[in-house]
């Protein structure tokens, strides 16, 4: 009981830490130092398990990746590739209802903050023609906003969650697509349940242009789900190309790299690896199943609650990952069945989902000045169909 009420308490520091806006990173290096006190680690062993987290290969792998995903996205949006594809896409394609859902969900293949701002302008433009309420607007905007969560390896809480399971990324994206299917399907029908067909006006597009946009996106996801190719290195094939393609002159690339190193980023690596070496070398976990099992509380509920309740509070993918899964790996063993952690994920999702502290959210109800409560109506059922979907992962 002692050794739980610990960990509840090291958990409710880091969530109160992070709603006071302190650096994820940061939080966890606290939470590491305080989890080895409250379990009676020596000094000298908590900065060898400090440093042994912090020099695994898995460390430094997954730091490279996100400081390149940074410099791919850098890239991208400082050409306007992703603005010439949406341009192309919008010309070419007359249903209105496929513009206000793609426009998003294109805005969606890139992990920037609070990147639904920048879509809904198109959305609101492409249902002028169309008599539907600001706060449908403002769901088919959050919505398909954030599909690729699951299975796109840009983003920066499917490849953490690679490396804390220990399951490469194209394996955990195979096991997740259901997911996103689930949430395409989901947006569809109750997004444009009644919508009837509209014609979108706009100049001719070009699928040239569109093609051409699509390939440095399009190029990491089959190197990486379909060739097998490590992360780090398909978006270095894909920087190199876009370098050459836009011929980057040396001081451009200087600047890109530059602009693509987040001290941010390396805190959030560092902190996260150093709390999982902690928290094994600590035992802080080892008495849980049989508590759990004394007090009839099912390992299902508490790889759903955990997660959920972290990406509820923090709003952020990275957040409930490198919060709880380490602990739920722990809990579970080593090597625990990959589709209970799609499970975890499932459900930590749909708590980042419907955070009141998603940016995403907030933008978008700012943008269309839509009611809050509204929006949460419409996504009932929708959260609920992804919490089920999760569900049968994990049962089959």
């Amino acid at each position: 009981m002692i050794d739980f009420l610990k960990i509840l308490a090291i958990f409710g520091l880091i969530i109160l830490l992070l709603r006071l806006k302190w650096n994820l990173g940061i939080v966890m290096l606290i939470a590491s130092l305080i989890l080895g006190i409250l379990f009676k680690m020596s000094a000298l062993h908590i900065i060898k398990s400090s440093l042994n987290g912090i020099i695994e290969p898995s460390t430094i792998n997954l730091a490279l990746a996100l400081t390149l995903i940074l410099i791919f996205e850098n890239i991208l949006r400082k050409t306007e590739t992703l603005k010439k594809m949406m341009s192309s896409l919008s010309g070419l394609v007359r249903d209105s209802r496929i513009i206000m859902a793609s426009m998003p969900a294109l805005i969606g293949l890139l992990p920037s903050a609070g990147g639904a701002v920048f879509s809904a302008p198109m959305v609101d433009e492409a249902s002028s023609s169309l008599n539907i309420s600001r706060e449908r607007k403002a769901f088919i905007n959050y919505w398909f906003r954030h599909p690729w969560e699951y299975v796109l390896p840009l983003y920066p809480g499917i490849v953490l969650s690679s490396v804390i399971i220990g399951v490469p990324i194209w394996k955990l994206s195979l096991m997740q697509a259901p997911l996103t299917l689930g949430f395409i399907l989901t947006g569809i029908l109750w997004g444009f349940r009644g919508v009837g067909f509209s014609i979108h006006t706009q100049k001719e597009g070009s699928k040239t242009s569109l093609l051409i946009s699509l390939i440095p996106v399009t190029s990491v996801i089959l190197m990486v789900l379909v060739f097998k190719i490590e992360l780090s290195l398909a978006l270095g094939i894909a920087i190199i190309g876009l370098w050459i393609f836009h011929r980057y002159k040396p001081k451009d690339i200087v600047i890109t790299l530059k602009d693509g190193v987040s001290l941010n980023i390396i805190l959030l690596v560092i902190g996260v690896m150093v709390f999982k070496a902690i928290l094994k070398e600590s035992g802080a976990v080892a008495t849980l199943p049989d508590f759990f099992g004394r007090y009839g509380l099912p390992t299902t509920l508490i790889i759903s609650l955990l997660p959920f309740i972290a990406g509820l509070l923090t709003g952020l993918t990275v957040g409930f990952v490198g919060i709880t899964f380490p602990m739920i790996i722990h809990l579970l063993g080593n090597n625990p069945p990959v589709q209970l952690m799609v499970f975890a994920f499932g459900f930590g999702y749909v708590g980042v989902l419907l955070s009141p502290v998603h940016l995403c959210l907030i933008l978008t109800r700012d943008y269309f000045h839509a009611d809050l409560g509204a929006i949460y109506r419409r996504m009932t059922i929708p959260v609920l169909i992804l919490l089920f979907i999760a569900l049968g992962i994990r049962l089959f």
